[in-house]
């Protein structure tokens, strides 16, 4: 039997309920999002299941959404079940002021290098992780890059012409 979106969000209703929420299928592709302290029991459930069978994770990555109080951060993970080509993405939103949600290292070894990427940018603390320390940006930074907390420019800059930018009255 093919997998269909229907299955997949059947299966997993069945198996947790409704602590899966924010169902969507954008372009097709099934999204919803999942408690953060429940995330290893999801992920380990779409792994182990032999019809759902999702035992390559494509992409796991942060966003920051600041007008979401009390779940800033969101960490997205990308799922595909290569022998039915079939993916679906999950959400879990964790606080700011203490972004922990539990490792997928030892599920997904895909999920080393990523889960560090996601550190480094955003600050989501991986519980569990065997080596989580910055990956691209120095050790010496304070903050996280990818966080909206700084305006993306500098309003007091004279070096630069907003009519060459296309923000003047010229266009």
């Amino acid at each position: 039997m093919a997998l269909t979106n229907e299955i997949v969000k059947k299966r997993l209703t069945d198996k947790f309920g409704e602590s899966l929420t924010e169902w969507e299928e954008q372009y097709g592709l099934l999204t919803c999002t999942m408690p953060a302290d429940i995330n290893m029991q999801v992920l380990q459930f779409l792994h182990d299941d032999d019809e759902l069978a999702f035992r390559f994770m494509t992409d796991l990555t942060g966003v920051h959404y600041p007008d979401r109080k009390g779940e800033e951060l969101c960490v997205v993970y990308h799922m595909y079940n290569m022998v039915a080509g079939f993916r679906i993405r999950l959400k879990a939103y964790v606080p700011v002021e203490q972004p922990d949600i539990q490792s997928s290292v030892e599920l997904f070894s895909a999920a080393n290098w990523m889960e560090r990427e996601t550190y480094d940018f955003f600050g989501v603390n991986f519980v569990g992780h065997p080596d989580l320390r910055r990956i691209l940006n120095v050790d010496e930074m304070e903050h996280f890059p990818m966080r909206k907390e700084f305006p993306m420019e500098d309003p007091t800059r004279t070096d630069k012409d907003d009519e060459m930018f296309g923000r003047g009255d010229a266009f």
